[in-house]
């Protein structure tokens, strides 16, 4: 008779059900004699692979190995399925279809898992989103996995659904069959703690007030920053700090975050959920494929690990163009589109961009300062990055040189935390704006919200027409004024833009990097 186990794949990002049936067609003994199994439903080679693991887990763990013609099918037949992650499901749904285990009690249960050849378990990447598609389709009570993944998967699973962590399949056999007592884990994102000990602290640079304002604002409202200057100056040392000023994650936040992670076998059992916002930093020799996604079976890229937090870039001009080029959909929409033979794939790709670069190729940028590089060599290194990115980054930031007053006796600025409360505060009038618990930025408005939002008095008007002729911007640039104007304003707890929330926003609106 037919056994059912329900089991899961990795689409993208997300958790795909899939449905494990065997059946001994033939050979009802048992024995060490030949056996046939044929696994069918879009398998690829590692997935066919499992028959061998799996017989030789029955032997090592006690189990009698099946004589005859035994067919393992993964359904939807038109997935594809990948990686040994399956092996836990065969073996348990094979040990079904041969009365070994009660078959009613086999189809309320799921389970992932890559079995040793000695029968113990092996943890398996997205166990998190698995267990999240399992326990929306309702169709089973309870799912078992490997020890190492039991926390992931509890976050995953939810209220809906029991988790049970074991060692090895002699003790997923027991769980099936209701033998011994196995408590189910239990995870919540409110167990870990949100913000990392010694996390860099802002109060640790020196100086470049105009630098830490535009960190708070980009902060404040999801902007991308990029900042420029000789080497030396900072730059990386205010980056570190940008992902520690930012709110804590919500509960939401959390668990798309960590199912980015999941997928690429990032969590651990020590800590199965990413609690802060991440901060990535590729060396500018990543590919395009590294940076947004790829491979024959797209999986998530830079972008998408950086997803709820920070993407930095140094040395900016030093990318490669096209690989520069494909942040701009994400820039602007939030989420990347990979398209390769095998299918298409969305990841979220939200992230707060913040680059840094020097002036010039040799990075002192002033002749006064021993620059010597030609007009005609700092407009090639200049031209490395396109106008069009450039239109999609709200803050441009000087980082100075600081003089031997503020290196040696500057006082200690402003703590982290201090910074964050302001940030929380004005995420707060965000959020409160809209009025439907979205958590939508200032840096994403756009259209009527824009203009609703966005409404500027008489002499606003007219500062902005100013800039607008002075500074021959583009229609993304007026957009981008307002926006940040409109996040400064948040700062300063104020519902109407003013003309000094302006003209600050103003100064940020420069592609001059001498």
């Amino acid at each position: 008779m037919v056994s059912s186990i329900r089991s899961g794949a990795v689409t993208g990002v997300a958790g795909s059900v899939v449905e494990i049936e065997a059946n001994q067609t033939s050979g009802g003994n048992f024995g060490r004699g030949e056996s046939m199994v044929a696994i069918v439903g879009l398998p690829d080679l590692a997935v066919k692979e499992s028959r061998d693991r799996v017989f030789s887990a029955f032997v090592n763990r006690g189990f009698l190995v099946p004589r005859g013609f035994v067919v393992v099918n993964l359904a939807p037949a038109d997935l594809k399925k990948e990686g040994a992650a399956f092996d836990l499901g065969i073996a348990l749904a094979i040990l079904g279809a041969t009365d070994a285990l009660p078959k009613e009690r086999i189809n309320r249960f799921g389970a992932i898992g890559e079995l040793a050849l000695d029968g113990t378990l092996r943890p398996v990447r997205g166990a998190l989103p698995i267990a999240d598609a399992l326990a929306r389709e309702g169709r089973i009570d309870a799912l078992i996995v490997p020890q190492e993944n039991a926390a992931e998967a509890a976050l995953g699973a939810g209220e809906n659904l029991k988790v049970f962590g074991v060692r090895d399949l002699a003790e997923a056999a027991d769980v099936v069959a209701g033998k011994g007592e196995f408590a189910p884990a239990v995870a919540s994102v409110e167990d870990f703690r949100p913000f990392s000990a010694g996390q860099p602290d802002l109060a640790d640079v020196k100086g470049q007030l105009l630098a830490k304002r535009a960190l708070e604002i980009a902060a404040a409202g999801g902007h991308n920053l990029l900042m420029f200057g000789p080497p030396g100056t900072g730059k990386t040392m205010l980056a570190l700090r940008l992902s520690g000023i930012l709110p804590p994650m919500t509960r939401e936040e959390t668990l798309e975050t960590s199912r980015i992670h999941s997928v690429l076998g990032m969590l651990s059992s020590g800590k199965p959920i990413v609690c802060d916002r991440p901060f990535r930093a590729p060396h500018h020799t990543i590919s395009d494929a590294g940076l947004i996604g790829g491979g024959h079976d797209p999986r998530p890229g830079e972008i998408s690990l950086a997803h709820n937090g920070v993407l930095f870039l140094d040395e900016l001009p030093e990318f490669k163009r096209n690989v520069l080029e494909v942040l701009r959909q994400p820039l602007e929409c939030g989420e990347i589109t990979v398209s390769r033979a095998a299918g298409s794939c969305l990841f979220p790709a939200r992230f707060i961009l913040c680059a840094a670069m020097n002036p010039c190729p040799c990075g002192r940028g002033d002749y006064a300062l021993g620059c010597k590089c030609t007009v005609e060599e700092k407009r090639r290194y200049l031209k490395k990055i396109s106008g069009p990115l450039l239109d999609r980054i709200d803050l441009k930031v000087p980082v100075r040189q600081l003089n031997e007053n503020e290196l040696v006796s500057a006082p200690k600025g402003e703590s982290s935390a201090a910074v964050r409360m302001r940030v929380i505060a004005a995420r707060a009038r965000q959020k409160a704006r809209f009025g439907d618990g979205k958590e939508v930025t200032n840096s994403r408005l756009t259209g009527k919200y824009l203009q609703e939002f966005c409404a500027l008095d008489a002499a606003g008007n007219k500062l902005l027409r100013q800039a607008v002729t002075g500074f021959n911007l583009s229609p993304r640039s007026y957009d981008r004024i307002l926006r940040t104007a409109r996040t400064i304003a948040d700062l300063a707890g104020c519902d109407q833009i003013g003309e000094a929330h302006l003209s600050e926003a103003i100064i940020y609106n420069r592609n001059d990097f001498s």
